[in-house]
């Protein structure tokens, strides 16, 4: 052998050294188990210019055809491909190529199949006959993980020359090359599956929580999922436009983040009693104790009866004021809240003794002027975000998903530093924060199935988050690109027509 025939060898050898650690590093990296399972076909076939390539995955004691791809037939199925397989996976039989392969962890290399004698491949012929295909020679590899064992099988058929591309059988030296490739690639899939399983196992646990926050409150269960929709909705228009936010650009990672934190913005509510979430009336707290005044004034008006017909018509006519004020409205007029303290200031006779009409806290709620929670009960419903911050901080989130429960827990916080639980102002809370705040107070002010609020009419809501907006509590610039690129309503449109599932995967 001639000193140019040793470089010519060492040059190509190290080419196919640089092939594989390109390839080895190009698989470690990618964490879509599709796009891997392409990868892996694609580049085996390049190594050793086959026509197709099949590749199965062991599981439950059989091999599942995961992906075919052939160049000459335009097929392409599993993985990225637009097209599924619906074919029945391999018994671990020997008389099978592939499962001989698998069984006994060895390679097989096949010059014709239409010539061997030690596999059944009458499946090969038939497919070959229905197409017009000619499958002559075969590679198949088990793929072995870090520990030895067999997770799959890469078969590649009819190696082909360059140029020419008239089928060859498979060299040595494709054969060590698909080996080391298909090691690589079990180690690969492994790790890629478990990211996969992990990412599953976190989103079912999100979705555990949704769901047990939806049987404790299915009015706050319905608002997490809606905001968590819309949020992410929101930051795709962004994405995708290139007027308004030219600059703004989220990648895979970001947009998993804003995901994420719209479906856990309102967990710490697990805290919150329930009958301050769903505070119905202004009276109620376990139970409504408008039964508690209409049994008192019922009494007090029978004893009325007795000297007083018309006091007792009065009272009985106080009560049905009382009954009314007792639902919540949006601004409780001067002349309602005159009238309730008049009332709670009279005394009748109920039993024989003088009682007060109303107590000191039935009149404290009843002259809540706004929605139906006292100061003390709004405060305890803040709460919620920094419960949601200590349950998040017991998460341990991956780097790409660190400002996770950041964005979460800043959904109440306002530009102007008068938000809650801290009080940051602007240059403190990020892009995907802020969107999260709109999502939150659309969905809160726009929603039909709360008992303690009317539905409220789109251009309503729209005007009271404009009004916010000039405040300085949200952020302006989001807003009116919302409004002008219609996205509220088109996300209505879209979450009426099904789209209110729990799914949180996607």
């Amino acid at each position: 052998m001639t000193t140019q025939d040793y470089r010519r060898i060492s040059t190509q050898f190290k080419h196919q050294i640089d092939t594989l650690v390109a390839i080895g590093v190009s698989l470690s990296a990618e964490n879509s188990l599709s796009r891997l399972l392409d990868m892996i076909v694609f580049h085996a076939r390049k190594l050793t210019r086959a026509d197709g390539g099949t590749l199965y995955l062991l599981h439950d004691g059989r091999l599942r055809f995961t992906l075919i791809q052939n160049a000459t037939l335009g097929i392409r199925l599993g993985g990225e491909g637009d097209r599924r397989i619906d074919l029945e996976p391999v018994e671990l039989k020997k008389d099978n190529v592939c499962a001989y392969a698998a069984i006994l962890g060895k390679t097989v290399t096949i010059e014709d199949v239409y010539e061997s004698k030690e596999f059944d491949f009458s499946g090969p012929r038939k497919y070959d006959a229905i197409t017009g295909y000619r499958s002559r020679s075969m590679l198949v590899v088990p793929m072995k993980n870090h520990l030895g064992a067999v997770t799959g099988v890469l078969q590649l058929v009819n190696a082909m020359e360059q140029g020419t591309r008239e089928v060859t059988p498979f060299d040595g030296e494709s054969v060590a090359l698909v080996e080391a490739m298909a090691s690589m690639a079990a180690v690969a899939i492994e790790k890629t599956k478990l990211l996969e399983d992990t990412r599953a196992l976190f989103n079912s646990v999100i979705e555990v929580l949704g769901v047990a926050m939806d049987a404790k409150s299915h009015y706050t269960g319905n608002h997490i999922q809606k905001v968590a929709k819309l949020n992410i909705e929101i930051a795709r228009a962004i994405h995708d436009d290139t007027e308004v936010f030219p600059d703004i650009r989220f990648t895979d990672n970001e947009l998993e983040e804003i995901r994420l934190a719209g479906w856990l913005h309102d967990i710490g509510k697990v805290t919150t009693p329930e009958w301050v979430m769903d505070k119905d009336t202004k009276l109620k707290v376990v139970l409504d104790r408008i039964h508690l005044i209409e049994d008192r004034f019922t009494r007090a008006a029978e004893e009325l009866k007795k000297t007083d017909g018309a006091a007792a018509e009065r009272l009985l006519a106080d009560l049905q004021f009382i009954r009314e004020k007792n639902r919540p409205v949006e601004d409780m007029r001067d002349d309602d809240i005159r009238r309730l303290r008049e009332i709670a200031s009279r005394c009748l006779p109920v039993a024989g003794r003088e009682e007060r009409l109303l107590t000191d806290d039935e009149l404290r709620n009843l002259v809540i002027r706004r929605g139906s929670l006292t100061e003390e009960e709004i405060d305890k419903v803040k709460e919620h975000a920094v419960w949601t911050a200590r349950m998040l901080e017991k998460l341990s989130f991956p780097d790409h998903l660190k400002n996770v429960a950041l964005y979460a827990v800043q959904h109440h916080e306002k530009l102007n530093g008068q938000g809650y639980p801290q009080g940051v102002g602007a240059d403190r809370i990020p892009f995907p924060s802020r969107i999260l705040a709109i999502a939150d107070l659309y969905e809160a002010l726009s929603a039909r199935d709360r008992p303690y609020k009317e539905r409220m009419p789109y251009e309503q809501t729209i005007g009271i988050l404009r009004k916010q907006a000039a405040n300085g509590d949200i952020d302006g610039k989001i807003l009116e690109f919302l409004v002008e690129r219609d996205i509220f309503r088109k996300f209505e449109e879209k979450y009426r027509n099904g789209n209110n599932g729990y799914a949180v995967r996607g």
